[in-house]
This record gives C-alpha cells, structure tokens and sequence, in this order.
C-alpha cells in the first residue's frame, strides 16, 4: 500500500505531505465544533430552553468554523499540489540523467516509445500518488482514531468501539485486491507501452508499409493489439468497480450500524439528544477518510505500476566511469564478437585495421555487418567479445563526449529538428557565422535551393519533412562538415537518392577525404573504387582486403560484385539511350 522507493526519491515532497495531513485534521476538528453546536443547538430547541435570539451564538460559532475550514481545504489542496510538483521534476531529471549516463545505448535497455509514455504519463500519474494517496493514507488512520475517542468522552464508548471496529474492512479489502492489483496493473502498463511501441513503428514506417501494400496487414495487427489492450483496461475497471463496491458496503453498512446503536441507546435513556445528534451526524467521518484512501488506491496502484517500470529502468547496470579521450590514432578492431540476439551472431571474429587520415571502403552486401561496424566504432552499441581501439586505447574506456567530438556519423536517414536551416546547422557548430554556414551549403550544392526559398532562415517542417531525400542528404552533410571532426564515417550516405545529388555528396566526401580520416560504407562499390584501402564483408566476416586493383586482381567476392554491379549499371545505362 506503500512504496518507500518514491518517498525516498522526494524527501523535499514530506513537509507539504505532513501540511496536508495536519490541514485535514484541522478541518475535521472544525467540522466536529460545527456538529456540537448543531447538536446543541436542537437539545436546546427541543427542550424549549432557547428561543430564536439565542441562536444567534451558535450560528456565529458555525459560520466560523465554515469559513476556517474553507482555508484550510483551500491550503490543503495547495499542499496536495506542492508535493506532486516536485516529483514530477525530480522523476523526469532522473530518468534524462539516466539517458545521458547510458548513452547511445539505452536502447539495449528499453524502447523509446516505453520510455517517453513512462517519463510522460507514467510520471504523470505520480502526481495524484504523491498530492493525494500519501497524505490520505496517513490521515485515513489517524481521523477514526480521533473521532474513537471524541465519540467516547462525548457519547458512548460502545459505539465508538463497534465504528473503530468496522474501519479496518476497507484497508482489509484494499489488502486483498492489492495482489490481484498489481498483477493487472502490470499487465496493463505492459499493453499500454507495447502498443504505443506499435504504433510509433506503423507511424515511423507508413511510407513503407504503403510501397509494399502491408498497412492492412499492419491494421489487423493493430486492431489485435488493441482489442487485448481493451480486455486488460475492463479487467482493471472490473477489479477497482468491485473492490469499490465493497468498500462503500462496508463504509455505508458501518455508519448505518452506529446510527441505529446510538438511536437505540437514546431510547433506552443511556443518551442524551444533543450526543445523539452530534453522533448520527459525524459517525459517516469515521470511514470517509478510510473510504477516499480507497478511491485513491486504485490511481496509486496505476501511478505504482508505471514507477516499477521507471525504477527498473533507473536500476539498469550503467557503463563503468570512462576518463579516456580520443586523441587520433589508427582505428583497429581485434577478434569482434557481437550479436544482437543471443544465439544469432552478427559479426564473427572481425579484425580490421583503418588508418589514420586514410580513405577507407567496407562494402559487402546487404546483411553483412558494415553498418553495424560503424555502430560499434561509434559507440552506439558495444561489443561481446573483442576489442576497438583507438590510437591504442580501448573505446570502452574513452568517455562518450569525447568520442562524438571525435566522430563524425553520417546515415541514410539523418535527424532534423523542427526550426530554421540556421539552428539545425548550429547544433554542429554552434559559433559559426552566417558566412560560414552559407560557404558549406554552397559546398555542399544547397545555397541556390535556399536562396529561392528564405536563406538561412528557411523553416524546416519535422525531420526536415518539407525536403526532397537529396536535399535532406546533402543538408546532412553540411552538418557533418560544420562538426569538422577528424574521423567521419558515411553509411550508405548517398543510397536512395537522384544523380546530381550523389555527385555533390561523392565530391565533398573526396574533399574531406583529402584531410581526414574517412570511413566510407556503401554497397555501391563505385563509390570507394578511388579508397587507399577496401574491407569486403562477407556473412559477418572480412573475407578480403585491398584497394580496387589488387581485389579485382584476385577475382573473389569483391570482383564478382563489381562485374554485377557493373553489368546492372549498363544495362540500365542501354535501356535508357535504347
């Protein structure tokens, strides 16, 4: 009923937690003096003792403790509202903090839709944990108490007893579906994000979907998914609808028990009016804190079950502390291992030497394990078995930052944010002039296209959806040139794009080749022919090693793609002057 973990994470969210809960308690301190002057008031009317004028003091006396306790709910709800501030915030920087430590690789630990639903509406639900679960959970014990000993000094003991005695059935019910709870809310949380997943996949992926007419299969999929998402919502509004259900039998079932027993005791003489009255009119407060404490069982459980989630993810085993940095040097990999699923080796035993300032080809056809290269030497992912180096210094010991100032990546699908041409190119170099910006995209075959459109300040829609593939590549590559890093590695960065398009990125990558280290990972070898070294991949091995005349010399795999490729190229070169 209780997880410390959260409390623990927040130990600034305990005062406005302790404000609520002595706020609370002063209202029904206010509500009790009402209830005694009402009661009062009608023994005295009923024994004909007072006449109108002498109500003017209890009103009085009743308007007070009305407008007191409009304050103290007031600043209640205040207090409810400053504890669950705070732990959204400390959540959500803890889970950033936790991104920023495992790096590129925390998608090994969870998936990014998972993680933006739990640091979103999974934090979100927090907020009535922390503002409304917490502080009923402690008053919900104390008021009955309370309320035990005022009905026993100020009535009859017997009936405070029999009401104390009936409060402990709500948490006991809330007890017993606590374990059912939990399982459905886990299974409910674990629906929830896989299907954010999915669809975040069928968004990212329409386009796709669409060419290979697989939306409808997608859609079925879909459909499945949500019907199961839809059972496991019922079943946890089945389970809080009973629970509920026997909540209020119990809560309404009590204050009818001690109404009738203090009705029967007023009969029989053992009570007077005035402790009848005040009895019949609170003894509904011995269980209402206990009955809200119910009601917000069931929005903690939820709010528990997402911090389940979000605590696993923050207990995940980080990278040990690196303190190394990348400081040039050759690029070595020796006896590489990796495997994405245990049991399905990608890349088995790899060696490869790529040479400082040298021009550098991996090609291989699709599924060979080039591009999982460049995610290794990267470090977006990290390796089982053998090692990367760098100027001879293990890559797992160089510190991140200092890698990506290092590398520069450049894929076939780059990112770009919301915003102008100017900021996205900034975010490379954020102290670049204008003119330089300008000096790059003219490199780059871009600046004419901008000039027709608004310069520098030209708007990007999301992810740059307002340009044409080309044009997003070569914007790309502007960005890579501006990071001006010795080492830049090209996957596939001129695949899927027009001609005049692949010329202007092949000649700037020559250029840049001229100066720095360039790692190129194509599988159109044309495109690394003029490479001072070509790795060929082949089933997750380097099967030859070469530059373009010595592989072709050998007439292996290399040759065999190029009199492919080549052929293909001719023919398509024919079919278009035929």
């Amino acid at each position: 009923m209780f997880d410390k973990r959260l409390i623990q994470m927040c130990p600034e969210s305990r005062k406005y937690i302790a404000g609520n809960i002595i706020l609370q308690f002063f209202e029904l301190c206010f509500n009790a003096v009402m209830i005694v002057m009402i009661a009062f008031s009608v023994q005295k009317l009923y024994e004909r003792v007072w006449g109108l004028q002498d109500l003017i003091l209890p009103f009085a006396v009743i308007a007070v403790t009305v407008f007191l306790r409009f304050f103290t709910t007031k600043y209640a709800v205040r207090m409810s509202y400053l504890a669950s501030r705070t732990v959204k915030r400390v959540m959500r920087e803890r889970i950033y903090a936790k991104l920023l430590r495992l790096g590129n690789a925390y998608r090994g630990y969870v998936s990014t839709a998972e993680l933006v639903q739990e640091s979103v509406e999974g934090v979100d639900q927090l907020e009535s944990y922390f503002g409304q679960y917490v502080p009923q959970f402690f008053y919900a014990f104390m008021a009955p108490a309370a309320l035990f000993f005022l009905f026993g000094f100020g009535g009859s003991w017997k009936v405070a007893s029999v009401l104390l005695v009936c409060v402990p059935l709500i948490p006991a019910a809330i007890v017993m579906v606590q374990k059912i709870a939990k399982k459905i809310l886990g299974k409910y949380w674990g629906q929830y994000t896989q299907l954010g997943s999915t669809f975040l996949e069928n968004l990212q992926g329409m386009t796709t979907l669409k060419i290979y007419q697989a939306d409808e299969y997608k859609n079925a999929e879909m459909n499945r998914e949500s019907e199961h998402f839809r059972k496991v919502t019922m079943a946890v509004l089945t389970m809080q609808l009973n629970s509920v259900t026997v909540m209020d039998l119990v809560a309404y079932g009590g204050t009818a028990l001690g109404i009738l027993l203090a009705v029967n005791a007023f009969a029989a003489g053992e009570l007077g009016l005035a402790n009848v009255v005040f009895m019949i009119l609170l003894s509904a407060d011995f269980f209402l804190p206990m009955r809200r404490l119910g009601s917000y069982f069931h929005v903690a459980m939820n709010g528990m079950a997402a911090s389940d989630k979000i605590f696993r993810f923050l207990s995940e085993d980080e990278p040990a502390e690196k303190t190394g940095t990348a400081d040039g040097g050759d690029i070595e990999l020796r006896d590489l291992h990796f495997s994405y699923e245990k049991g399905r080796e990608i890349l088995h035993g790899i060696s490869l030497l790529i040479p400082e300032g040298g021009f550098t080809g991996i090609v291989g056809e699709s599924g060979s394990g080039k591009s999982t290269i460049a995610a290794l030497i990267t470090g977006r992912i990290t390796a089982g078995d053998g090692m990367i180096t760098i100027g001879g210094k293990d890559i797992n010991t160089i510190r991140e930052d200092s890698l990506m100032r290092y590398i520069t990546y450049v894929g076939p699908g780059p990112v770009f944010f919301k915003g102008t041409v100017r900021e996205n190119l900034l975010y490379a170099a954020p102290y670049a002039s204008d003119e330089k910006l300008r000096e790059v995209l003219a490199g780059c075959a871009l600046a004419d296209f901008l000039k027709s459109e608004n310069g520098l300040d030209t708007v990007l829609t999301e992810n740059a959806g307002n340009l044409s593939g080309g044009q997003k590549q070569r914007l790309a590559l502007a960005r890579a040139i501006l990071h001006d890093t010795p080492v830049y590695i090209f996957d596939e960065a001129s695949s899927n794009i027009d001609i005049e398009s692949e010329e202007a990125i092949l000649g700037q990558i020559r250029s840049i080749a001229a100066e720095k280290t360039v790692i190129m990972i194509t599988h159109r070898l044309a495109n690394v022919r003029d490479a001072g070294r070509i790795c060929v991949m082949e089933k997750g091995t380097v099967c030859e090693n070469g530059t373009h005349d010595e592989l072709l010399s050998a007439d292996g795999v290399y040759a065999r793609l190029w009199k492919t490729q080549s052929a293909l190229e001719n023919y398509g070169k024919e079919a278009l002057n035929g």
